[in-house]
């Protein structure tokens, strides 16, 4: 495949990736989806993570039909980046899109669910002892070395279920010789390294200590002159016995490399210093080459269990930083739902997003549309949800409306990719548009149009698309956005798409089509810090209510001064005085609880 074929490759990012790498390996760059390669080749990370979201799922990509969407689906990433047992994990799980093979969607949890329990079942030692052998695999850049030390470890841990099972029936025996060998070579082919071969070691301290000799051969000759020898025997002597206590060589080696016509004692030293360095050099270059052959020929014997601990323990790292994932939040395996019937369900749903900042715990919710099979909803709730593909979704404010759109995006994009989902339970039909739109507090007529062009045409393919559309007024005047909001309702329900629209004019709307209910989130008064007490999971064919009096209480306990009391209390008069005396007085009987 020519490079300028793949998306975001032009002429010159083409020309940089042919000069770092070459056109055949920059094609099994992108084709393998090694951000790495493409960065180090000279691209911004950013740019070579999308080249390569496009290249291997670029199909997928096109279900995010929004940038809300898309500003969803990568904040996803980013938490899932977070339990990534290396660099390469994390820029292979940045570059996963939703796929739109349910195949694939269960062959991908398969494994990660497989992980997950293999992981969960290790003790706290093994589980450490595997996380380092990643993390020393990641500091030496995934190299064949560190594979197989990686492998061992895996190995030793006990791991050998799931997609850990690649691994199970290496023989440790080869891996052990390869991990001997591969240390030994120190990387280089023909380059070996200290401690692998007795001799060899031998050969180079001497060699050390013959250069340290001859860069220091006058001071050696004064010592030897200090050391009170009277003629030449006596010099030659005292001169071999130092090379013999202090190189280890042999005293054929050394007498060999004495001259026998030194016309003064500096040519003698150094003429038998300069012999033995070029001996023992030659006997070093033979040496290494000895045992850089044996350590090949080990190498070669073992090359099957190598390749397949290199390719194994890269996959596993994908696979345990998914399971890290999924186990940090609970996540559960979705049920997906197709053909004729369609359906996004969640029962005790969170989002992540919260579940990561809120330390007191995030509400679960449960929530449903379409042919789904929410049986049970949690206590107070007054129905259980209806079948309808299409919501609208009214209450208070800070109530979680948004929230709650936000956790059904989740739920769908991580079970679209094939992971798991934070709910007790999920089930999911994999759609082929996902619009998600954030509220926009932008009040003009360009917002309104560039909103309506990115919502819209989903709806008009003829594919399956979910709509999650918050306060949609928030971007033209009231009269005209109940009439647009209606229009969109009625046309999600006439394309069989599923939607939640939050809005706060959920009177205007009516009648609604016979396929779109309503629900509500209710507040219900204030905690005795005078903070809003919100119910968050929604009340199925209810009609939630802005509580304006709850707000205008805490105003009024919180004014700064008389005055200030006096303006909010006239605020309370227009609410309702008695709901807002009757707030208050319930804030303090409950601080007093």
């Amino acid at each position: 495949m020519r490079l300028e074929e793949y998306w975001g490759v032009g002429p010159k990012t083409r020309a940089t990736l042919v000069e770092e790498l070459g056109n055949e390996r920059a094609v099994q760059a992108i084709e393998s989806g090694d951000v790495r390669a493409l960065a180090d080749a000279g691209l911004a990370r950013g740019r070579a993570t999308r080249i390569l979201r496009r290249a291997t799922g670029g199909d997928g990509i096109d279900v995010l039909a929004t940038s809300d969407a898309r500003s969803a689906y990568k904040e996803l990433l980013d938490l899932a980046v977070e339990h990534a047992v290396t660099q390469r994990a994390a820029d292979r799980i940045r570059v996963l899109t939703p796929l739109t093979d349910r195949e694939a969607m269960e062959s991908r949890l398969d494994d990660v669910l497989a992980a997950r329990d293999a992981w969960a079942a290790l003790g706290a030692e093994d589980q450490e002892a595997v996380l380092e052998a990643y993390e020393r695999y990641d500091d030496r850049e995934g190299s064949e070395h560190a594979a197989v030390e990686t492998a061992l470890a895996l190995l030793a841990a006990g791991v050998d279920s799931g997609p850990f099972a690649t691994i199970a029936d290496l023989e440790r025996d080869r891996l052990r010789a390869a991990s001997d060998a591969l240390a030994a070579l120190d990387g280089d082919r023909g380059r070996v390294s200290e401690g692998a071969d007795d001799e060899l070691d031998r050969l180079r301290a001497a060699l050390g200590t013959v250069e340290d000799l001859d860069a220091n051969a006058l001071e050696l000759i004064e010592e030897l002159r200090d050391g009170g020898v009277r003629d030449v025997v006596g010099f030659r002597d005292s001169f071999e016995d130092r090379l013999l206590t202090e190189t280890e060589v042999t005293i054929d080696r050394v007498r060999e490399a004495m001259p026998d016509d030194a016309a003064d004692p500096t040519d003698f030293v150094g003429a038998t210093l300069r012999t033995l360095r070029s001996d023992l050099t030659e006997a070093i270059d033979e040496r290494e080459t000895t045992v850089a052959s044996d350590l090949e020929d080990t190498l070669e014997e073992n090359r099957g269990a190598v390749d397949r601990a290199v390719g194994a323990v890269d996959d596993i790292a994908l696979h345990l930083s998914l399971a890290r994932f999924a186990l940090a939040y609970d996540c559960t395996r979705p049920e997906f739902v197709t053909g004729r019937d369609a359906a996004v369900s969640v029962v005790n749903a969170r989002n992540l997003t919260l579940a990561t900042t809120d330390e007191d715990g995030v509400q679960p919710v449960t929530y449903a549309l379409g042919e789904h099979d929410v049986t049970a909803v949690p206590a107070g709730v007054n129905a259980v949800p209806g079948d309808q593909r299409v919501s609208v979704l009214t209450g208070a404010n800070s109530g979680g409306k948004t929230t709650l759109l936000e956790t059904l995006c989740q739920v769908v994009l991580l079970a679209m990719m094939g992971l798991p989902v934070p709910a007790e339970r999920a089930e999911v039909t994999p759609v082929d548009s996902l619009v998600f739109h954030r509220r926009h507090a932008s009040f003009n007529a360009g917002v309104l149009e560039s909103t309506l062009r990115s919502i819209v045409p989903p709806l008009s393919t003829g594919g399956r698309t979910l709509m999650l559309v918050d306060e949609f007024e928030a971007i033209t005047e009231p009269g005209s956005a109940a009439d647009l909001l209606h229009g969109l309702v009625t046309l999600a329900v006439d394309r069989e798409a599923l939607g939640v629209f939050v809005t706060h004019l959920a009177d205007d709307l009516e009648p609604l089509p016979a396929a779109a209910r309503v629900d509500g989130i209710f507040a219900e008064g204030l905690n005795p810090d005078l903070e809003l007490l919100v119910d968050y999971q929604p009340r199925f064919d209810t009609v939630g209510r802005s509580t304006p009096e709850f707000i205008v209480s805490r105003l009024v306990a919180n004014a700064d001064s008389r005055s200030e009391r006096a303006g909010f209390e006239t605020l309370a008069e227009a609410v309702g005085n008695d709901i807002v005396q009757r707030t208050l007085a319930d804030a303090r009987w409950s601080e007093i609880d």
